[in-house]
């Protein structure tokens, strides 16, 4: 999938989440809602991070590219190192180790390891990283056109009133972590569901996606989890465009008012 269908796909499913704990008799305070969304959206490019032309490439101009070689670089070292007999050569890390099952757990609990222990500023950076990816991939025509400092400027301002707002009681610093000390564990929550589905929707396309490394499955450890070939379509294709998104925009929306019991 291209970066506008992984970004819309990750803001439904957690506002899918929301509408689930609405339903359960649990709902989000909608500042969870919200900003939930929002990190998913963004979390959901940064699988991504292995390719040096995806969208999260462009994010954060020359730190962004360099951070995305180095990840290439990474990948392609723990493919080659893991690979079975059966398992494709390559020549680049593009859908090994950062489109795995195991990779998005790991940067979740990070996510939620920083916010708990880095305080304030920890929980700006987190939210300052998401809402920047969030604007290249929600509203990537007018980020393409746009300067970059005008767009880290909004996800800066962004997530400054995003983190005000948090803070008060009620809105959802301590949501479903409610301990001493375990204010904002919860981000890191839309940190891994913005992967999986990233991987999921990859898992879509002609390619797939190993997203059960480092499990063996028919003798392959990078074995491309996906449905019958017949099913599967070309990442920007019409399917992408005029089916897939049109349908996450409307499951979103759906999932909103109910998570805001509007309906």
């Amino acid at each position: 999938m291209m970066g506008p269908a992984h970004s819309l796909s990750g803001a439904a499913a957690w506002l899918g989440v929301g509408a689930a704990a609405t339903a359960a008799g649990h709902p989000m305070p909608w500042p969870v809602l919200v900003v939930g969304a929002l990190i998913c959206a963004g979390a959901a490019l940064a699988p991504d991070l292995d390719h040096k032309s995806a969208t999260i490439s462009r994010a954060f101009g020359p730190l962004s590219r360099w951070l995305c070689e180095v990840v290439d670089k990474l990948s392609y070292a723990v493919y080659k190192a893991t690979r079975t007999r059966t398992d494709p050569r390559r020549s680049g890390g593009h859908r090994t180790l950062t489109h795995t099952a195991l990779w998005a757990v790991a940067i979740g609990v990070g996510g939620s390891v920083i916010a708990v222990t880095g305080g304030r500023w920890a929980v700006l950076g987190i939210l300052f990283v998401h809402l920047v990816l969030a604007v290249e991939g929600l509203l990537w025509r007018a980020a393409r056109v746009s300067s970059d400092v005008l767009v880290w400027l909004l996800g800066a301002s962004c997530a400054w009133i995003l983190a005000g707002v948090l803070d008060h009681p009620g809105n959802g610093a301590n949501w479903l972590f409610d301990a001493p000390g375990q204010e904002y564990m919860w981000l890191g929550l839309p940190i891994v569901l913005g992967a999986l589905v990233h991987d999921i929707g990859d898992a879509l396309t002609v390619s797939g996606c190993p997203i059960l490394w480092p499990l063996p499955i028919k003798k392959k450890r990078w074995y491309p989890i996906g449905p019958p070939k017949a099913l599967r379509f070309k990442a920007g294709s019409w399917v992408e465009v005029r089916v897939l998104m049109p349908v996450f925009m409307v499951l979103g929306g759906f999932g909103g008012v109910v998570a805001l019991n509007v309906i």
